[in-house]
């Protein structure tokens, strides 16, 4: 498969086990570039990835000394990728539950759109936790909620295709969006500069710990984070409601006219 010049796929891992080689190998069978950012991993990861990435062109891997967050690990494989000449990434997950399949389609749907960002909308089978389930639909609401129907199919889901200079335009001006926050935060405050939403259906696999699922969420620790977050993003939206009111406005004006 010939490197794309402008796509890569980039996958922050922590911890994740024996599963990101398996994650690494699915995605590394459908793009060319994978990258790699390792997020203080204190398990045996770091060396089987270093390893597997000298034994693969197609494969970058950065090994951070210290665990900074799932968003800190995406800003600086954003860094790295803009550096290089890179105008779009694709996260995912490095503990399988992403459907690596799916790569070339949100690609592409990126390359019809590169304005846009390309946002998985999770199609659950029976292995989801109904409590995640639900829980989403709350942090759903009121992303839409504070976009003003910006069209968030998701807003956890962290199967996405986001153009670089955006993103990172927005996460180098706060100081959030460095942990779990990041993917519900990231949408909203693209949304308010302006970057469309385009949403595709992704299935999601969750995993038994017999199976080598591995999950660092914390239901007490990790809510408190995002409802501070939705805080946050509630006092920016009445910030920006005249600009995001114009917008709409301006939008169902356009779509009127013959």
């Amino acid at each position: 498969m010939n490197p794309s010049a402008t796509h890569l796929v980039l996958i922050p891992s922590f911890d994740t086990g024996d599963k990101v080689y398996s994650t690494v190998r699915d995605a590394r069978r459908y793009w060319n570039p994978v990258w790699v950012v390792v997020d203080g991993s204190s398990d045996d990861t770091p060396e089987g990835l270093l390893q597997m990435a000298d034994d693969d062109e197609g494969l970058r891997v950065w090994v951070l000394p210290v665990n900074r967050g799932k968003g800190a690990a995406v800003m600086f494989g954003l860094a790295e990728a803009e550096q290089m000449g890179y105008t779009h990434v694709l996260t995912m997950d490095a503990d399988g539950q992403h459907p690596a399949e799916k790569i070339p389609e949100f690609m592409q749907a990126s390359e019809r759109n590169r304005a846009a960002m390309i946002l998985g909308c999770p199609q659950f089978d029976a292995s989801a936790p109904l409590l995640r389930v639900r829980g989403r639909k709350i942090s759903n609401w009121w992303a839409n909620f504070e976009t003003l129907g910006g069209g968030i199919g998701d807003s956890l889901f962290g199967f996405r295709v986001y153009p670089v200079g955006p993103l990172l335009a927005v996460m180098r001006a706060q100081r959030w969006m460095r942990r779990f926050d990041f993917d519900p935060e990231a949408v909203v405050r693209l949304c308010w500069r302006g970057v469309r939403p385009v949403n595709l259906a992704a299935p999601v696999k969750y995993f038994s710990p017999e199976e080598g699922g591995v999950s660092h969420f914390n239901y007490l620790r990790d809510n408190a984070l995002l409802t501070f977050m939705h805080i946050r993003l509630v006092i920016g939206f009445v910030l920006r409601l005249p600009l995001l009111l114009w917008r709409k406005i301006s939008r169902r004006d356009g779509s009127q006219q013959p």
